[in-house]
């Protein structure tokens, strides 16, 4: 299995506190990584640090490398808007626009990054995207309703079909389940099952039930280090680390 990024001494600051120590990680492309850890262990900061999204926070500092397909994205003259296209984020809350419409929420994607096809692409991208969100049955027939209209999976769905609509080659998900009642949740976990195939997915998550449903691997964070790493079914069955085994117990955390 080939590497999608591989992470190298990671740190990030808010102001002059550190958030994350020295983070090494190589994430496989094409499989779907879980990072567990208690609340405020640095999980969605780890992860905003891989799109770059990080320092659009006043204050904010990184330092280290983070490697996408062999090239640094903190690399000087590297785009980081360019860079948010390839790496996708899906946020905690679901967060369409609430003054666009369905179709408009997906097509927005593309031209935050600059991409104008033309009506027909446009149309086909959309309706694609929607598709590949396992939305576009649900909405076919509204798609010029609000963004806002329709149910919190759904709309959750809306804002993955967004990403999607970029192309990008990595996914990261930030708890996208935590606002989402059981049924909605469920959907999101056979989506993220089904786009495996197609993307490398980084989902934050604080259910650890979760995690051994929907990844191949899993890093477990504590204190804003990497504790362990490894095959999901290994980590949770055989952990190598107390700390690990302490945290999947529910000894702590």
């Amino acid at each position: 299995m080939a590497n999608k990024l591989e992470v190298a001494n990671l740190k990030a600051w808010f102001g002059g506190s550190q958030a994350l120590h020295d983070i090494n990680l190589v994430l496989p492309e094409r499989a779907v990584t879980a990072i567990i850890g208690p609340s405020g262990c640095g999980k969605s900061t780890f992860i905003r640090c891989l799109n770059r999204m990080h320092e659009v926070v006043a204050g904010t500092r990184v330092a280290g490398q983070v490697l996408l397909d062999g090239q640094d994205i903190y690399g000087p003259g590297v785009d980081p808007v360019q860079i948010r296209g390839r790496i996708g984020m899906v946020f905690q809350r679901p967060n369409p626009f609430p003054t666009m419409s369905i179709f408009d929420n997906v097509a927005a994607g593309l031209k935050l990054n600059g991409i104008r096809p033309s009506r027909d692409e446009l149309h086909a991208i959309v309706e694609q995207s929607l598709r590949q969100a396992a939305l576009w049955d649900e909405v076919k027939n509204s798609l010029h309703a609000s963004g806002v209209s329709i149910s919190g999976g759904q709309q959750q769905r809306l804002c993955i079909a967004r990403t999607l609509a970029v192309a990008p080659e990595v996914v990261l998900m930030d708890e996208p389940c935590s606002a989402l009642d059981p049924i909605a949740t469920t959907k999101i976990e056979a989506l993220i099952h089904e786009l495996r195939e197609r993307y490398t997915i980084v989902i934050v998550t604080h259910s650890m039930q979760q995690a051994a449903r929907v990844s191949d691997f899993t890093a477990f964070m504590y204190l804003g280090r990497l504790v362990e790493f490894g095959v999901t079914q290994k980590l949770f069955t055989a952990p190598e680390k107390k700390e690990t085994e302490d945290y999947i117990t529910g000894r702590f955390g």
